[in-house]
């Protein structure tokens, strides 16, 4: 039986909408690039200045911060990560969602999409944003640096296309890095960028973001009307 207009105007473009996490829902860059520039400092290397520290924001933890140390030696690598994590515990209840971004997400579950996030988070680290902001139950999966390969690698998305049943062309990857949206078109899925979060938005368009939001309210308007 054919559809009433009703019905498939209602349906989602994108059944699937994979979220990044820093930068892209959550407002953690700058503390980020604070941390790492520290952590390096704490061990000797050479500190990045602000864009190639928030350059890294999003690949995995070990690998962000041997590209943001290239000085530092691999056998210090762990030292790196602990001194990483030493400074970002103490800003942990200095981190939230950026404004919006509540109403947004409960806006697309009401329309029927489902949600997602691929982040270059640990699990641990994940869990306890996902607990700091009461979002337990919003996203219908997710997948983290350390359980998977890192970005731009798609196998984050291709595991959450097979455990949601969406196919490729059925998602959407949202965020703030071109290590999100070369990932995104390594996978196959369609992207959009945020431009507030780590990354200058004059590298996205090369990789064929459907749009770039400025704001998450822009975000919220283009997902009304095409998402």
């Amino acid at each position: 039986m054919p559809e009433s207009p009703t019905s498939s105007l209602s349906a989602p473009r994108f059944g699937l909408v994979v979220f990044d996490w820093d930068g892209t829902l959550y407002d953690s860059t700058g503390i980020i690039v604070r941390c790492i520039q520290a952590a390096v400092r704490d061990v000797g290397g050479t500190v990045p200045d602000d864009r190639s520290a928030a350059y890294v924001i999003g690949m995995s933890l070990g690998q962000a911060l041997a590209h943001a140390a290239p000085d530092v030696p691999p056998e210090r690598y762990p030292q790196l990560n602990e001194r990483y994590r030493h400074h970002y515990r103490k800003h942990h209840d200095d981190l939230s969602l950026f404004d919006g971004v509540l109403p947004l997400l409960n806006a697309l579950k009401e329309r029927g999409h489902q949600l997602a996030v691929a982040t270059g988070k640990s699990r641990r680290g994940l869990d306890e944003a996902l607990d700091s902001v009461e979002l337990r139950g919003m996203f219908d999966a997710s997948r983290t640096a350390d359980e998977t390969a890192g970005k731009p690698d798609p196998l984050m998305l291709h595991e959450l296309s097979a455990d949601l049943g969406v196919p490729p062309a059925g998602m959407l990857m949202i965020g703030d890095t071109t290590h999100d949206l070369l990932m995104a078109r390594n996978a196959g899925c369609a992207s959009l960028g945020v431009s507030y979060g780590a990354h200058t938005p004059e590298a996205f368009g090369a990789l064929g973001p459907l749009h770039v939001a400025h704001s998450v309210a822009d975000l919220s308007a283009w997902m009304t009307v095409n998402g």
